[in-house]
């Protein structure tokens, strides 16, 4: 059997460009409300999930919209855990009136890079995602702790990596305040990517060759470059004899 990937991409954050998106990933996580988006561009996204064969999959957030849920919020366990389950609830019945179900889950932003650092946050976001449906594969930074305590409640994970966005020397994102924290150069995210897909490894700013399983790889669709990203490095998978498909 030949290799296989996930191309997956953050949507229905108001940029509109999801269409375009849609025939070169296999992925979608849609924003819930609380960081960006509506209910009416929920349903208008798993619409296009549905015509483009794209597993459906939820991107929860701080209550942040005024920054993007890109701002760190210091919550309790129990209150984060709320906030995840409300917004699986919200896009889960939408997805369902739609005919669609959810196939994962992807925190957003702050939420994401605090829970890759944090057990008790990453577990309590896990048990939310437990407590919603048991069977949504939840996607978490490349072997950090968010996968570990997934795993610890018996949940599918998927080990995310990033086209677009620069590696420490510890597997951690490049925080986004650093100039440097974004790739915009077309070549350099598509290296990255195809690095990552044949050799799971990645090099890091300071010039580490790192070791990081990839399961998924992640686009930001807010991108400038989102679109042209996405379709590069899905044809250049698909030549390069790798299969794109959903987490399975």
């Amino acid at each position: 059997m030949g290799k296989a990937i996930d191309l997956n991409c953050d949507v229905a954050e108001g940029v509109g460009n999801e269409e375009l998106l849609m025939p070169w990933i296999s992925s979608a996580n849609i924003a819930c409300g609380y960081h960006a988006g509506d209910e009416d561009l929920m349903k208008r996204t798993i619409d296009l999930c549905l015509k483009y064969n794209v597993a459906a999959g939820a991107h929860p957030s701080f209550p942040d919209r005024k920054n993007f849920g890109r701002t760190n919020m210091n919550l309790p366990p129990d209150e984060v855990f709320q906030i995840v389950l409300e917004q699986l609830t919200i896009i889960g019945k939408i997805a369902k009136d739609q005919g669609a179900r959810l196939h994962h889950v992807k925190p957003h932003g702050a939420l994401y890079n605090m829970a890759a650092k944090d057990a008790i946050l990453a577990g309590a976001i896990a048990k939310a995602v437990k407590v919603f449906d048991a069977s949504l594969v939840y996607f978490g930074l490349a072997q950090s702790i968010m996968i570990s305590e997934a795993g610890k409640l018996n949940l599918k994970t998927a080990n995310e990596v990033f086209a677009d966005r620069t590696y420490q020397s510890d597997g951690s994102l490049t925080p986004r305040t650093e100039s440097n924290a974004l790739i915009a150069n077309e070549a350099d995210a598509l290296s990255q990517a195809i690095r990552f897909a044949k050799e799971n490894k990645v090099i890091s700013l300071s010039g580490e060759e790192l070791s990081l399983r990839a399961d998924t790889i992640c686009l930001h669709g807010d991108g400038a470059h989102a679109v042209t990203f996405a379709e590069v490095i899905h044809k250049r998978l698909i030549n390069e004899g790798i299969k794109i498909k959903s987490i399975q």
